[in-house]
């Protein structure tokens, strides 16, 4: 494998000194740029795009040629797990994703089979494999995941939900059938992202989307602790250095120190909390990645700077901060945004950090 060129993004994550704060988006390969929604247009459908390693690898790098991000990450989507388990995803034209058999009851989950990553899920590794080649050790590679608690949302309620009725009523009436099922999608995650450290993945993140919508007891029981079975079962070293993992929970500021104490190596905070008190409240344990809200990017130019220089100063001096949005960047944003808020953490975090 290439030589590394750029390791800002994996040495604040692991609290070593940088030069800059890094910066990547999230969804920085996305709707917003019209290069991506030609290539998409070509693919017919988006898990056609997902599934096919060499318009996945396009995409992934399409953000990397406009601007000087320290860091790219896997094109894919978090439901390729239950895909492959079977339950036959499909997108609706403005409703999002979409299961045609999602699960019932105890029996449903019982049959659920936990997919081999490099058979059912084979195209997503082709795809780290491709992407990490064509990278040439320019930037590292992200995997990723969906959290066992978010992917059971979308497998019990068949889709997107706002009430998430039907799995908090599996989780007061039939607990032990949810968590079988976490405890399949635990194994079925830490599977699928030790295979994507072992294609080339360099640091892995789990997105914990719905974490946010459980009650404090709950969010420990049913979201957290199986996090932590997948921090603890993953492959932490390859090509000779640490691979470092990244939490981010959804509305999670409550659980700071909790998701600190699961083990990871970083947490990514969403744009409610202070990244301040966040910094306070998880000492030197980890490091934090984020948080400006995704709606400054439509914000004339010296707003969006005004933003991050706030978000710089509220993070303070020293490494351990990786600059990210609070949640994915949106299909409507002027990527020429974008490239002010880059080029504003990069100009403006240099002050932050001493030269080495």
């Amino acid at each position: 494998m290439a030589e590394l060129k750029n390791d800002r993004y994996l040495r604040a994550l692991l609290k070593e000194p940088v030069d800059r704060t890094p910066i990547w988006m999230m969804r920085q390969a996305g709707r917003y740029l019209p290069e991506y929604r030609e290539v998409r247009a070509q693919a017919g459908d988006f898990m056609s795009l997902c599934k096919n390693p060499e318009l996945a690898c396009e995409v992934t790098l399409q953000p990397l040629r406009r601007y000087p991000l320290d860091a790219a990450i896997l094109f894919s989507d978090i439901l390729t797990i239950p895909d492959a388990m079977g339950l036959g995803l499909y997108f609706e034209e403005g409703e999002g994703p979409r299961f045609e058999r999602p699960l019932k009851d105890f029996m449903d989950i019982a049959a659920l089979p936990v997919p081999d990553p490099e058979q059912e899920l084979g195209y997503v590794m082709d795809a780290v494999r491709t992407i990490r080649k064509a990278l040439n050790g320019d930037v590292p590679l992200i995997g990723f995941s969906g959290s066992p608690w978010t992917l059971a949302t979308y497998m019990v309620e068949g889709g997107s939900s706002k009430t998430f009725t039907k799995i908090k009523t599996m989780a007061y009436q039939e607990p032990e059938a949810l968590h079988l099922l976490l405890s399949k999608l635990a194994d079925a995650v830490t599977l699928y992202l030790n295979a994507q450290i072992a294609a080339g993945a360099q640091s892995v993140m789990i997105f914990d989307t719905w974490g946010g919508v459980l009650s404090h007891r709950d969010y420990k029981e049913y979201s957290l602790g199986y996090m932590q079975q997948i921090v603890e079962g993953l492959t932490r070293e390859a090509d000779g250095r640490k691979v470092p993992v990244t939490l981010f929970t959804k509305n999670g500021g409550l659980w700071l120190e909790a998701i600190a104490d699961t083990g990871c190596d970083a947490i990514g905070l969403d744009w409610t909390m202070n990244i301040h008190d966040a910094r306070k409240r998880v000492g030197d344990k980890v490091a934090l990645q984020g948080n400006m809200d995704p709606a400054v990017l439509h914000a004339p130019p010296e707003r969006i700077q005004q933003e991050v220089q706030m978000i710089l100063d509220g993070y303070g001096y020293g490494t351990g901060h990786v600059f990210n949005l609070g949640h994915g960047i949106t299909p409507d944003v002027d990527p020429e945004h974008a490239k002010v808020f880059i080029d504003a953490v990069h100009d403006l975090s240099q002050a932050y950090h001493t030269p080495e």
